[in-house]
């Protein structure tokens, strides 16, 4: 029994134990249970309240500490230093986005100072620098003048162009002067050519007039290219009056320059006389415009050049048959015309002469247009304003194309002529001289008497007289002398041979010049419906 007493006592005793331990195990499970709810609470409004609130007062700019403080710590300390690291790097992170969003708008404003200092540089300042170097400023004087950027790599680009460009404008205007220079001998050598052929014309015989006549075409063609590039080279043409030339002869001594002179007819009916420092230019702008015609047309084919007097002006129209132009090489020869291309290195080798048109044109205002012919290839129309004309002398009607009585007029041979009317011969090279305007009598002419001429029957006009007013004692195209003289028979060459030495008998010195005859004929003294021998 007491084996059995003693097993039993210590049956109860770990039985007790047992209670006890349970009871402890569900306490420490309650108590488990609690502070997980509480766990699980403070992870629900750490993540629901706190976190959010702390994002939002970091975001509002406030610290790390100020947030912490403001915000409720968790009870459980894992979580409030999970609380803290978060804190931390939130707020760091905010940080950095403020200072990336900083230096994102000083980049976006230093670009768009950089677009806009760019933007006047390239509208503003190099232009206005680049003119004031054309002007003839230096580098250094336009630098001073203009506003520099701000951005220092752009003030060193703008020094680095201007200086560069200044350099290369200083070259080029050193060689357009020495080229100009150069041309400029080569127009006074092709000047000094024709004087001496139209003296040897004077002095020689009819057997070598064919000939001088020729090298004289030639030479006109010479001063026509090297008129062209002078005047490209910023230089002035060869030749410069002093006195007005009447329309007409400013016709004919353009066509003399050209060498399809043949095909050139005229329909000139217009007395108006262009001022004696336009006549030159027009004159090469005209041939410029009949050379170029007479160029792109067929060989066979006629151009027609006709002036009509409008209230705006002058109006020279120029007709070819040839091939219409296109609608590219229309705009691009009212370009060329326009005098808006200026830069010699747009200029095609061989196509100069629209570009001379062009600066002409626009230094004297001359209009120039082309359209299409109503003979099937192209037209130009050429405006010469009033302020190029000049002014015609008042003078009776009857007076201005009087003709002598025919009682006083002695047979003469005729001489070929070209009055004031549609020309349907070919063109010669060249006019004589300018077409005279008729005059009115000189004083000293008596109203009747024998007239004095050579012995070859060409007037001679006595000192004093003008060649117009000696001219009017011939019978005009067309008529007979009331004795039917028709002269010898001679060829043209000997009427022109004669015709020549009678002018260089009658240029004395003290002879007047008359309205719209140049003191200096133009070039290419050849006579009416005559051409270059050969």
């Amino acid at each position: 029994w007491l084996c059995l007493a003693a097993t039993a006592g210590a049956a109860v005793a770990l039985l007790r134990r047992g209670r006890r331990g349970a009871v402890m195990t569900e306490s420490e499970s309650r108590t488990a249970q609690s502070q997980l709810s509480q766990v699980g609470a403070d992870c629900a409004q750490l993540l629901t309240v706190t976190l959010p609130a702390v994002v939002k007062r970091l975001g509002d700019g406030a610290g790390a500490e100020e947030t912490l403080a403001a915000v409720p710590e968790p009870v459980d300390p894992s979580l409030r230093r999970v609380l803290e690291v978060f804190t931390a790097e939130v707020a760091h992170a905010e940080e950095r986005a403020v200072r990336a969003a900083e230096e994102r708008e000083g980049a976006v404003a230093q670009l768009t100072k950089a677009a806009d200092d760019l933007d006047v540089l390239t509208t503003r300042t190099l232009p206005s620098a680049l003119d004031g170097l054309r002007s003839g400023g230096s580098a250094d004087t336009v630098l001073a003048t203009v506003d520099p950027p701000d951005d220092p790599r752009l003030r060193v680009l703008v020094d680095s162009l201007v200086r560069d460009f200044a350099l290369s404008e200083r070259r080029a205007t050193a060689a357009q002067v020495a080229s100009a220079k150069a041309l400029s001998r080569v127009q006074a050598k092709a000047v000094s050519m024709l004087a001496d052929l139209r003296e040897m014309q004077d002095r020689h015989g009819e057997e070598v007039f064919g000939d001088l006549l020729k090298l004289d075409h030639n030479t006109s063609q010479l001063g026509l290219l090297t008129d062209r590039l002078a005047l490209l080279m910023g230089g002035r043409a060869s030749r410069a009056w002093n006195k007005p030339i009447r329309m007409e002869s400013i016709l004919r001594g353009a066509v003399g320059r050209i060498a399809a002179y043949q095909r050139v007819r005229l329909h000139c009916s217009s007395e108006a006389a262009i001022a004696g420092f336009a006549a030159e230019p027009v004159m090469h702008l005209l041939a410029e415009l009949m050379d170029n015609a007479a160029n792109f047309s067929p060989p066979i084919d006629e151009v027609h050049v006709y002036v009509e007097e409008r209230t705006a002006g002058i109006v020279v129209t120029i007709e070819d048959s040839g091939l219409k132009m296109a609608a590219a090489a229309m705009r691009r020869a009212e370009e060329s015309v326009s005098g808006r291309v200026t830069d010699l290195a747009h200029l095609q080798g061989t196509r100069l002469g629209l570009a001379v048109v062009g600066r002409l044109a626009a230094k004297y205002h001359i209009s120039v247009n082309y359209r299409p012919s109503s003979r099937g290839g192209t037209g130009v129309v050429v405006l010469l304003p009033p302020q190029l004309l000049a002014q015609q002398r008042g003078m009776a009607p009857e007076q201005f194309l009087r003709r002598p009585d025919p009682e006083t007029t002695m047979p003469s041979p005729p001489v070929p002529r070209v009055t004031s009317a549609s020309y349907d011969s070919p063109v010669p090279p060249a006019p004589v001289e300018p077409a005279p305007a008729w005059t009115l009598p000189a004083p000293s002419a008596p109203g009747g008497g024998p007239r004095v001429a050579t012995p070859n029957g060409l007037p001679v006009r006595p000192p004093g007289r003008t060649m117009a007013a000696s001219d009017r004692g011939r019978p005009l195209p067309g008529t007979e002398p009331e004795d039917g003289g028709t002269g010898d028979g001679r060829d043209a060459g000997s009427q022109f041979g004669a015709f020549h030495r009678s002018r260089r008998s009658c240029d004395a010195p003290g002879t007047g010049t008359p309205y719209g005859t140049p003191s200096d004929p133009p070039e290419g003294r050849t006579p009416p419906g005559q051409h270059p021998a050969g």
